[in-house]
């Protein structure tokens, strides 16, 4: 086992041209340590991956690095007595294709308490379909009902709507009978999102305008918000009374001009998810949920694409020329 050679994708700083990125022959004795080795059918393209394969430094600190926070496959080594050869799992978050070398290679080794189960629902390709960003959507969902944010409350802010994020959120939006508002900057794709379940589409540009009021009128009863900045604001000023707006991203900034008006006046809810960390407990509860109740056929919104061919998915989502989902099969090199 030890001696075995693998295919991944690694970035690595090129002195003054920047990041690369490549594919590398590496060895079961690259892995960092841990106690299970996983044979990696499947992964998934987020945001953060990209980030990671191009150098930024607030997401993965050391290069040359194996970037790919999802993976899922099949257990081929275990010192940890929960997971036995053979185990189908998923694992991902903490801190897998941060700064530990990730799915976007053919083997992981990882601590076994990152590790979750298959679950009977899903086969290990629709669990990289969803992967972080539908993990991430179900989250935001989860609380929305825990607020008791039902649908009769009013629609659903959705920002970002064509990411990763954004497409799940709608399908899952409709699939639990909630109307939803999408908001694009991609004019081109109004009918796209309607056909996933928006009721209604909203340019970028109306969402942000008169944004720089302190509060806006009542349009959404919540929001799911992938975007920060200006526009999580306005999704926060625009929230009826005891809406909840739930924040998971910053693909426009990090930033958040807010004032406490529509906390005070309104009593909105500003829920934080966060996914790396997502405590196990929670984790599996999700993961049970898309597998069963929540569960979503995926495929109209993802294209697989083989290890040899992320470096234009890559590109593609830097440029934010990315839509849907990319999962990578991790099977073929080329």
């Amino acid at each position: 086992m030890n001696d075995r050679n693998f295919y991944a994708l690694v970035a690595y700083e090129d002195g003054n041209s920047g990041f690369r990125r490549r594919i590398e022959r590496k060895s079961i004795n690259d892995l960092p340590a841990g106690d299970v080795v996983i044979q990696v059918k499947y992964s998934s393209l987020n945001y953060k991956d990209a980030l990671s394969a191009s150098g930024n430094r607030g997401v993965t600190k050391h290069y040359p690095h194996t970037p790919g926070i999802d993976a899922a496959g099949c257990v081929v080594e275990s010192t940890d007595p929960t997971w036995r050869v053979g185990d189908e799992v998923i694992c991902t978050g903490y801190d897998l294709g941060m700064n530990t070398a990730g799915g976007f290679g053919q083997y992981i080794r990882v601590p076994g308490n990152w590790i979750v189960r298959r679950p009977a629902g899903l086969s290990l390709l629709e669990s990289m379909r969803l992967g972080t960003a539908g993990f991430t959507a179900a989250q935001c969902l989860l609380h929305l009902e825990q607020n008791a944010v039902t649908p009769d409350k009013g629609p659903i802010l959705v920002t970002g709507a064509t990411g990763g994020v954004g497409t799940v959120a709608l399908m899952l939006l409709q699939k639990l009978g909630y109307k939803a508002t999408a908001v694009t900057g991609k004019a081109t794709e109004h009918d796209a999102l309607l056909a996933l379940g928006a009721t209604a589409v909203m340019d970028r540009n109306e969402l942000l305008a008169d944004s720089e009021r302190q509060l806006l009128p009542a349009r959404w009863a919540g929001a799911v918000d992938t975007l920060g900045g200006k526009a999580l604001a306005a999704a926060v000023k625009g929230t009826g009374f005891d809406g909840v707006v739930t924040c998971c991203g910053n693909a426009s900034s990090g930033d958040l001009p807010l004032t406490v008006y529509p906390f005070i006046l309104r009593g909105v809810h500003l829920v934080g998810v966060y996914s790396a960390n997502c405590p196990m407990a929670k984790r599996v509860q999700i993961w049970n949920k898309l597998a069963g109740e929540w569960k979503l056929d995926l495929s109209a919104i993802c294209r697989t694409v083989r290890l040899g061919a992320l470096e234009d998915a890559i590109q593609a989502m830097l440029a934010g020329q990315s839509k849907g989902r990319r999962v990578v099969d991790l099977e073929e090199v080329t």
